[in-house]
């Protein structure tokens, strides 16, 4: 979806590695001279990785380094990675060991959640401020129009419903509006259209007197939620329907038993007011020479 979009300039290399004839891995990545990328852009995606069987990191990647030679490349840009993940847990061991140079700096934040087995414990989980202010909040818009909470996720009706999620997305503020441009709506279509078909999207609807006012795209997969975007009509701000759109999404994440919610990358005041954790996201690159 990525290169469908974005990547037509540039030349793909998805590197597949076998191992006694068993596929243990792939490193999506694009080559641009001498160096080599993950395929992804900071715009779009928060933190990168790769695809490993378990347990075959440390093959993998000891066979990816010596191949990346071959071709030629010298320098391997990894972009924003975290510290569990596959590349950074891995790959960079590999990298020392072959006596390359390493170079990883604290680059930006993502936030994320440990959430508790109830709705009730997730409110006692935050301030004494914060608690009244959610219930005060949810009072104040039951009282103020007829709401609705839904979710979309088949394909089709995502292929349906995804301009309101677009419209919503604009009407959000003016540089939501100057993000999203025709380029970047092909993607967030196709993107959202392909992970629904693999059952991975979640689009969420608050009506208000059944007019869509706010939504939010998250990514569910395995145990974790991931709040990917959002966006609302400020002619609704006063009833704080951008951040109860997300509690919402919070909630149903605890009703259907998940364990964690990521609010991805950005350090936002209300994913900390909401309970979220920073976790370090780390640039790192590796000369091969």
């Amino acid at each position: 979806m990525w290169w469908q979009t974005f990547g037509s300039s540039l030349e793909p290399h998805l590197c597949a590695i076998r191992y006694d004839d068993e596929l243990i891995g792939i490193a999506p990545l694009f080559f641009q001279g001498n160096k080599a990328r993950l395929v992804g852009s900071s715009d779009v995606c928060d933190y990168l990785d790769v695809i490993v069987a378990p347990g075959s990191g440390k093959a993998f990647f000891e066979h990816l380094i010596p191949y990346l030679e071959q071709q030629g490349i010298t320098h391997l840009d990894l972009g924003a990675l975290r510290a569990d993940s596959i590349v950074f847990s891995h790959l960079l061991a590999a990298a020392k060991h072959y006596n390359y140079e390493v170079l990883c700096e604290p680059e930006e934040v993502s936030m994320e959640l440990e959430l508790p087995p109830t709705w009730e414990a997730f409110l006692n989980g935050l301030t004494g401020k914060e608690r009244h202010e959610i219930r005060r909040k949810l009072r104040r818009l039951s009282e103020a129009a007829h709401t609705n909470f839904r979710v979309v996720e088949s394909k089709t009706e995502v292929s349906k419903q995804i301009n309101t999620f677009f419209e919503l997305f604009k009407l959000n503020r003016s540089d939501k509006s100057d993000f999203m441009t025709a380029q970047r709506v092909s993607f967030f279509r196709s993107l959202a259209e392909t992970l629904a078909e693999a059952r991975i999207l979640k689009l969420f609807f608050l009506d208000l007197d059944d007019r869509p006012a706010a939504a939010v795209m998250c990514f569910d997969y395995n145990s974790t939620v991931y709040l990917y975007n959002n966006g609302y009509d400020e002619r609704y701000r006063s009833l704080s329907i951008g951040l109860l759109s997300k509690v919402f999404t919070i909630r149903n994440s605890i009703e259907r038993g998940k364990s964690k919610y990521d609010f991805l990358k950005g350090t936002e005041v209300y994913k900390k007011r909401l309970g979220g954790k920073p976790v370090q996201l780390f640039r790192c690159q590796v000369e091969l020479r």
